[in-house]
């Protein structure tokens, strides 16, 4: 039997090569058919292995999940950067690989971002997520998230709406 260990960290340089790659095929499974596929496609290779690594470098906060030393999935977070809303802390991103999902891993990642928040002092949250991406809408809301605003995107001139989701 064989057994694989799960660590969440804080991202390195290192690691820039496979959350470019998580980036990527996490992005084209959950918002392929909802973004226009040239919006997408254009969004997904602006963040190549560079621009994760220069996001590395100047200390953006980002965790990575791996699974036996591989990389199966990342968040990024911060400050709340909705002025209107209170909460101190926003998740901007959790994505894993998606033969990753549905076993945990989402669930542990979320919840080292939360805790990584408050280590920072902020201890109410947010995370937004376009309404048509069901999958996320559900994590959310099964992870204790309060749907308490609504948004718009707009992506080639298609408008998506989205959801803010908060903890406090």
């Amino acid at each position: 039997m064989t057994i694989l260990a799960i660590d969440i960290r804080k991202a390195e340089i290192r690691d820039a090569d496979a959350i470019a790659d998580v980036h990527q095929t996490s992005w084209d499974g959950a918002y392929a058919g909802i973004i226009p596929h040239r919006a997408l496609n254009t969004m997904i290779s602006r963040r190549g292995p560079q621009w994760w690594a220069h996001a590395i470098r100047r200390a953006t906060s980002i965790l990575v999940v791996e699974i036996g030393g591989d990389v199966a999935g990342y968040a990024t977070i911060g400050r709340n950067r909705a002025r209107e809303l209170p909460q101190q802390g926003e998740i901007y991103e959790l994505y894993l690989r998606p033969e990753c999902q549905g076993i945990g891993l989402g669930t542990r990642l979320f919840a080292a971002a939360r805790a990584r928040l408050a280590a920072y002092n902020m201890k109410s949250l947010v995370v937004w997520a376009l309404e048509d991406n069901v999958g996320a809408v559900e994590f959310y809301a099964r992870a204790g998230g309060r749907d308490i605003a609504e948004g718009v995107e707009v992506f080639d001139q298609k408008a998506l709406r989205k959801i803010a989701f908060s903890w406090e």
